[in-house]
């Protein structure tokens, strides 16, 4: 998968995408990420790449100019999404990152100052992504995470062929407790059931404690997650226990 990022600051991405899972996934092939910087688009002299606003306002905003010659100036595959990083744009989440991970290439043009002009968001853009409600100092950060998010579903990035169907939010509910070495920590130890070998038994263990830890935390969730009638028993027996 093919991640092309415009963005004012490309060098902000070099030390997060050469480390851990993404330099993994650039070297064996599975994801290619280029930096665009978009003040090499600026058509003037001096690379100016915002003005003042119409009709008076204060800050600045990203003028047409150079976000369409940036993006235009990708060679982009057939249904590549252009994604403006927006706090007006749509929520991003896991099914949003499962969502692009369809596509074979996706560009991220990163917000800056007071925005775009309109024309960008009207003319060129195809979608926004806003990554929470509040308002970062630009879209690179933003990027980052979508980038992040969107690799670990591409086929191979994270080992595993299902590893990111078991992440958290995946499957509609929080992850619930693991373990691992040693047995025991100053005196609490791992779980009898995870070291039983009986794997029907650890497989519900874990799908109640993802169960409960979303309750605890997050119990909106259970509202639109995919529970079975086995799931349904053990929220009953939940409420019951906090009643």
């Amino acid at each position: 998968m093919r991640f092309d990022i415009v963005t004012l600051f490309p060098e902000m991405f070099g030390s997060y995408i050469n480390e851990s899972i993404l330099r993994r996934a650039q070297k064996t092939g599975r994801v290619q990420i280029e930096a665009h910087a978009l003040r090499d688009y600026a058509v003037d002299k001096h690379r100016i790449t915002d003005d003042t606003l119409f009709g008076g306002g204060s800050g600045m905003l990203l003028k047409p100019e150079p976000v369409f010659a940036a993006v235009e100036a990708i060679e982009k595959m057939p249904d590549c999404p252009i994604i403006l990083m927006s706090p007006q744009g749509r929520p991003f989440s896991q099914n949003v990152a499962a969502e692009l991970a369809q596509h074979a290439q996706i560009v991220l043009v990163c917000g800056r100052y007071e925005g775009f002009d309109e024309r960008i968001r009207t003319h060129l853009a195809t979608d926004e992504i806003s990554i929470g409600d509040y308002v970062l100092t630009g879209g690179e950060l933003g990027a980052m995470v979508v980038l992040d998010a969107v690799a670990r579903w591409v086929p191979g990035v994270l080992g595993k062929q299902d590893a990111a169907a078991g992440d958290s939010h995946a499957t509609g509910l929080l992850e619930g407790a693991h373990y691992t070495q040693p047995i025991n920590f100053r005196g609490w130890e791992v779980p009898a059931i995870l070291r039983s070998g009986d794997h029907g038994k650890i497989t519900r263990w874990r799908r109640e404690q993802a169960l409960r830890r979303t309750w605890q935390r997050r119990p909106e969730l259970l509202l639109t997650a995919d529970l079975s009638e086995q799931d349904k028993q053990f929220l009953a027996i939940l409420a019951n226990e906090s009643a």
